[in-house]
């Protein structure tokens, strides 16, 4: 198995790098989908990233079972590419459909600690087949204003430091270009 996470921020092109990647594999490609069209924004997001996937490619959606996805899609000559971690944490994080603090703590679902800890389990069990995980890097800029925006980042923060810790390779995009941070060059 092989672990490639693409880092980067918002429009850098990092999900479009993973997707090259993807395609240069040579491999059967499973596409995971965690984002949820909540607005037409999202929506018309969604339908560029359908457009531009090659039609073999087979797309599962999945907002909140991601560990469960992979242990059911990874395998033998497989790549799975997971786009995107940051928008699977928010959905964890808005799973329950709590009204959030505007200051104070911020508790998270229960389901979000068991989702995440369930992927960093199947990311120390070792898969059969290649991952490559699309995530924004969200700490470059100011500390958000609000609890459960700080709650949001310093979470996509931590998630993305225990997957860059399991992966093969880490690469960030900025401006299109990838500088890889870990591993081998791509």
């Amino acid at each position: 198995m092989s672990t490639t996470l693409v880092l980067g921020g918002a429009r850098s092109g990092k999900s479009a790098y993973a997707e090259r990647l993807a395609h240069a594999s040579g491999k059967e490609v499973v596409y995971l989908a965690t984002s949820r069209a909540g607005d037409a924004e999202m929506a018309a997001r969604i339908a560029q990233h359908r457009a531009r996937r090659p039609a073999h490619w087979h797309t599962v959606e999945e907002e909140l079972g991601l560990a469960a996805a992979l242990r059911e899609h990874c395998g033998p000559g497989r790549l799975v590419l997971v786009d995107c971690l940051t928008l699977w944490l928010s959905n964890l994080m808005f799973c329950d459909g709590r009204a959030w603090p505007e200051v104070g703590e911020v508790a998270l679902p229960e389901r979000f600690h068991q989702e995440r800890a369930a992927l960093l389990d199947f990311l120390d069990a070792g898969a059969e087949g290649d991952i490559v995980f699309v995530s924004n890097e969200v700490g470059m800029g100011i500390v958000p204003w609000g609890a459960v925006s700080r709650c949001f980042a310093n979470e996509a923060g931590w998630l993305n430091q225990a997957v860059a810790a399991h992966a093969d390779r880490a690469v960030f995009v900025a401006a299109g270009l990838p500088l890889v941070l870990k591993g081998a060059a791509c």
